[in-house]
């Protein structure tokens, strides 16, 4: 087994002389699909490029760890983490989290808020003549001007505060091995001022960069999308809001028009998407040659999050869901691209050959488990559409939302023979397993599915997120009507009662989300208590740059119908919501009373309590 290289040492075992890109990582380095830069490392080195990884370089004192592997041939690149590194490291109520999940031992002190910044700039400052390319989540978000919930404040792209050279966007393989080829051909050594030359003769699909008006490759065209600019934004609400709608809209279309943002006396070019991954593609991606380990440096050390997936298997790429306040389709987009079988296989096979597997695969989902091989029945409406998402506000006419391709991938896995089960723990979308599609056949395999899935592939606990009880609030979230939960509760305790299972539904809620009032929260908690439910999977809603969610909260208005919407915002507000997830204690019992008798809603005291007070 070999990683790429993390240390001058390991270069020279492999005899090397040079590197082509270095790639500086907030996370550990676990050479595993799931984890973004061993992901770009793999596809650069399949390109037959040199790269090395220096894993959460230490950033105070003297840079030692900036300085060891020297300058690269192309580019400096930057992952700052599978995470956004402020929500990896806060919770909603800006409090440290328990444990960094991509830390070895969960440690706090190995990762420094906004890693993209503080990495590009002491970079800039080593080596100026070198090129810094950014990429990951927290980069792709925060590409446009973007409301940063921490410092509570609007915030330019991050190409200025980090001053890098080029961001790219999304899903990284394509325009990073573009951009590879790009600066190989040049056959020499890149410097910045090369580096941005070749930019603006060749634009780059799925970058942004910084330009001045002059720079800007063909000039501002009658086909781009001008946006108001960060300073204009700063003065108007507004303004950020119109912006928003247009950059969730060119996130989520085949073809999309260029993007323009000035900001400072510069501009932010925001270059087209790729077309998502075609099978062939994303199976390449998964189908190289990782160890599926953390490096050897970390030996006798828990990284919390592969301890989560180290037995998992991600079917498919992208969420049609476009949820209100989710990230996901900001960064994969909306479209679905699923694995073929045999890659499927081929990695659940390696999986059974780690030393201490037992037999048990943990998940076999995606970003929505049940999405695997969905896409539109005419894909040209496809092409042609804008919609976030095609589910919402009801399932598109257009989408097929048959399950048979995803029954006989779970056939086909647990048919190996050291497979003794597979669970499902990516979070289910039960109004597709619901939707009445008009074709007896896909409806009854969606039937067939959803009683495998409930009877072969749940681990004691089924994870589903209808997120709130009101209609209204479930709107403004982009999620289906709390009535689906209640049908889909129903069959689940049918089956369970047919089959002789003592199966739970863990459902997940938020509160605080933009449009809910603590009134709403008060009925939550009234009609989760008559469902028998204890409340778990709670959280109060975190900002997080661009999602609809975030631009309502901070502006006070949705981006679509520009009318202003309530948003819970100081701390006894939220604390005033979220205190009813926890009716059933008795430490919350006289808080939420008097909330509710100021709300004069003392039919639902009744409802919670009873006589006792």
């Amino acid at each position: 087994m070999t990683w790429l290289p993390t240390t001058k040492k390991e270069v020279e075992r492999l005899g090397w002389d040079y590197l082509d890109v270095i790639i500086f990582a907030a996370d550990a380095y676990v050479d595993h699909p799931s984890f973004g830069m061993a992901v770009i490392g793999r596809i650069l080195e399949a390109e037959g490029l040199h790269v090395a990884i220096v894993p959460q370089p230490d950033w105070h004192g003297d840079y030692r760890d900036f300085k060891k592997l020297g300058r690269p041939r192309l580019f400096f690149g930057i992952s700052p983490g599978a995470m956004d590194s402020m929500v990896n490291k806060y919770t909603a109520n800006k409090r440290l989290r328990s444990e960094d999940a991509y830390s070895p031992d969960g440690r706090h002190d190995l990762r420094p808020e906004y890693p993209t910044i503080v990495y590009s700039r002491i970079l800039k400052e080593l080596y100026p003549d070198v090129p810094v390319v950014l990429g990951g989540i927290e980069a792709s978000l925060r590409r446009l001007t973007h409301y940063d919930y921490w410092q509570d404040r609007l915030l330019p792209t991050i190409l200025i505060p980090s001053g890098a050279d080029l961001l790219i966007y999304g899903m990284g393989e394509k325009p990073m091995v573009s951009l590879a080829q790009l600066l190989v051909e040049q056959d020499c050594e890149i410097d910045v001022k090369l580096f941005r030359n070749l930019m603006a003769r060749f634009p780059q699909k799925q970058t942004v960069s910084l330009l001045k008006k002059k720079e800007i490759p063909g000039g501002i065209r009658p086909d781009d999308i001008l946006l108001h600019s960060h300073e204009e934004c700063l003065r108007n609400k507004k303004a950020q809001a119109e912006n928003f709608r247009h950059i969730e809209e060119e996130s989520n279309k085949y073809a999309a028009q260029r993007i323009i943002q000035e900001v400072d006396g510069h501009y932010a070019v925001v270059n087209p998407p790729y077309q998502p991954l075609t099978q062939d593609e994303l199976d390449h991606s998964f189908d190289l040659p990782y160890t599926r380990l953390p490096h050897p440096k970390y030996k006798g050390k828990r990284i919390p999050a592969y301890d989560m997936i180290k037995f998992s298997v991600c079917l498919h790429r992208g969420c049609f869901g476009g949820c209100a306040f989710c990230t996901i389709s900001a960064h994969q987009g909306k479209f679905i691209t699923s694995r073929s079988k045999e890659s499927i296989l081929k990695e659940v096979q390696a999986i059974a050959q780690l030393p201490d597997f037992k037999g048990y695969l943990s998940d076999l989902g995606g970003p929505s488990a049940n999405m695997y091989a969905m896409h539109g029945k005419d894909l040209d409406l496809c092409h042609k559409c804008k919609r976030p998402s095609c589910i919402h506000p009801n399932i598109c006419k257009n989408l097929n939302t048959d399950h048979s391709q995803l029954l006989d991938i779970y056939h086909a896995v647990d048919a190996l023979p050291l497979i003794k089960k597979s669970f499902i723990g990516s979070g289910v979308r039960y109004d597709l397993l619901l939707h009445d599609t008009g074709d007896q056949r896909i409806n009854r395999t969606n039937q067939k599915y959803t009683e495998e899935l409930i009877v072969k592939h749940v681990s004691g606990r089924l994870k589903v997120a209808p997120e709130h009880t009101s209609d209204r609030v479930l709107n403004l979230m982009r999620k289906p009507s709390f009535q689906l939960f209640y049908d889909f509760k129903r069959i689940f305790d049918n089956i369970n009662q047919r089959k002789n299972l003592r199966q739970q539904i863990i459902p997940y809620f938020i509160s605080s989300h933009p449009g809910c009032t603590a009134e709403d929260m008060a009925e939550l908690a009234v009609l989760t208590k008559d469902l028998n439910f204890q409340l778990e999977q709670v959280q109060d809603f975190t900002p997080t740059p661009m999602t609809v969610s975030t631009e309502t909260w901070y502006t006070g208005i949705h981006p679509y119908t520009l009318e202003p919407i309530f948003s819970a915002k100081t701390p006894h507000e939220k604390l005033a919501q979220r205190q009813f997830f926890f009716w059933y204690k008795q430490s919350e019992r006289q808080n939420i009373i008097r909330e509710l008798r100021k709300m004069q809603r003392a039919d639902l005291i009744n409802k919670l309590f009873g006589g006792k007070r």
